[in-house]
């Protein structure tokens, strides 16, 4: 034995030793930077061990985070058998809030009203839902405006059936529910629900005088139709904050209605007189053309007593005496026109 030492070079055994002493001081400080960890986990009864620390390291876990997480719920009295270490890093490497939900877990065990399992805590969280928020809004019920504040819109306006508008504020006490906050509605939806109920409440009101009475009626009309369904929270009441006398938009629309019918009846006037100008117009073009006929028929009187002449059927006397009938006729008619011409020159002199 003393000759296969003796045969061994001494390079290799001081490269030995130097490779032994290597491997100690890594094995020592591993152990050092997890071994405050492991005394805290081992004092406190999270049970986390040491090699569990030592593999959080190779997988990239946080190990300090998650045996003060371990160790919060241990000593908070938290007992559930799902709540590990194995647990805590698998939602940790699945990107959850671990201490988040450590802390919503013992403030549902805390309020004593609230049976919360790490396994909803952790899908509530993965879900994207602030999980310690919901319980302390499932403990302590949120008050939601209705309209938000800050909206373009300050009040919810609705007109009753007499016609006067309404503005309403309205205030919306709610308690999260933690088994429907996994795919339920968020607050956004409870807001405009109870719009829509409270508009719905006031346009079917007879009076804007009874909603002023009675504001609890829009709280009372509006819970009954169940808002909440399919939503994360539970409306626990519904509170009228402020409600106003707005404009008289009835009165408005039968301003508006009268004005409308005022223009189409002036555009069926209309219509109709440019009827009946079109009908006059026609009616002197049919004058004209009766002129025109009596023109042309006068225009064939010579040759007709021409004619009569050539035929002996029209003789000198004959024709003398149409003459004179025709002298006697214009005659008259000149005395008539001046008969005519003088009765208007005598009114228009006494007229002035």
């Amino acid at each position: 034995m003393s000759v296969l030492v003796a045969a061994i070079p001494a390079q290799l055994v001081v490269a030995g030793a130097f490779a032994v002493i290597v491997a100690c001081l890594l094995i020592l400080s591993v152990l050092s930077r997890f071994f405050w960890l492991w005394i805290q986990s081992v004092l406190t009864g999270a049970q986390v061990g040491i090699w569990d620390l030592i593999g959080m390291w190779f997988r990239r876990v946080d190990p300090n985070m998650i045996v003060k997480s371990k160790i919060m719920a241990v000593q908070a009295g938290i007992d559930d058998p799902e709540l590990t270490s194995k647990a805590l890093e698998a939602h940790f490497l699945a990107r959850g809030n671990v201490p988040q939900v450590i802390r919503a877990l013992i403030a549902a065990r805390k309020s004593k009203q609230i049976n919360l399992t790490f396994v909803q805590a952790a899908a509530i969280d993965l879900a994207g839902r602030d999980v310690l928020e919901a319980v302390q809004t499932s403990v302590y019920p949120k008050v939601i405006d209705c309209p938000p504040r800050g909206n373009s819109q300050p009040t919810l306006d609705a007109v009753a059936k007499d016609g006067i508008q309404l503005k309403v504020k309205a205030r919306v006490t709610v308690r999260a529910n933690l088994m429907r906050l996994i795919g339920g509605a968020t607050e956004e939806t409870i807001i405009a629900r109870v719009g829509e109920g409270i508009v719905s409440a006031i346009g079917s009101a007879e009076s804007h005088k009874r909603v002023l009475e009675n504001p609890d009626l829009i709280s009372k009309a509006v819970l009954a139709r169940r808002l909440d369904d399919q939503t994360a929270f539970e409306i626990v009441s519904i509170d009228i904050a402020d409600i106003d006398v707005g404009d008289n938009i009835g009165a408005r629309l039968q301003a508006d209605k009268a004005e409308a019918d005022t223009r189409v009846a002036r555009a069926r006037a209309e219509g109709r007189r440019a009827q009946a100008v079109a009908a006059e117009q026609e009616m002197i073009a049919r004058i004209e053309e009766s002129r025109a006929a009596v023109v042309e028929a006068e225009a064939e009187i010579p040759r007709s007593i021409a004619k009569a002449f050539r035929t002996g059927q029209l003789g000198v006397l004959d024709y003398y005496k149409l003459k004179n009938v025709s002298a006697d006729t214009e005659m008259r008619q000149a005395i008539a026109g001046t008969g005519n011409n003088a009765v208007n020159t005598a009114g228009r002199t006494t007229g002035s």
